[in-house]
């Protein structure tokens, strides 16, 4: 899995590629918490997941959870499989989910 985390006026854009499991999802958490910051705008460019476990996606609701009541968070680019898994599970429920990075800054504002 590889991470890459730019910011693009007041929205973190984290880019997630490749697969997110058992042993990338505790590593990518740690990275991640730090940004999650009150009145953090963050958008996860989820278009190069290759492949999610279940420790993904428990990785991904943890991070909603983590975001003061002031902050935001947008997945972007979900590919189908991903999308899929977390609908049929609830997940999809806890996030507000866009098709192109300009949605979701636009979500973001």
């Amino acid at each position: 899995m590889n991470l890459n985390t730019r910011t693009e006026n007041d929205i973190t854009v984290i880019s997630i590629s490749g697969d997110v499991d058992g042993k990338s999802a505790p590593t990518a958490q740690e990275q991640i918490l730090p940004l999650l910051k009150d009145g953090c705008k963050v958008t996860f460019d989820m278009s190069g997941v290759t492949y999610m476990s279940s420790a993904g996606l428990r990785m991904l609701l943890s991070m909603r959870r983590q975001v003061p009541a002031n902050g935001k968070i947008v997945l972007v680019g979900l590919p189908e499989q991903v999308q899929d898994t977390m609908s049929i599970t609830g997940f999809l429920d806890f996030f507000e989910t866009a098709d192109t990075l300009d949605e979701a800054k636009a979500a973001l504002k």
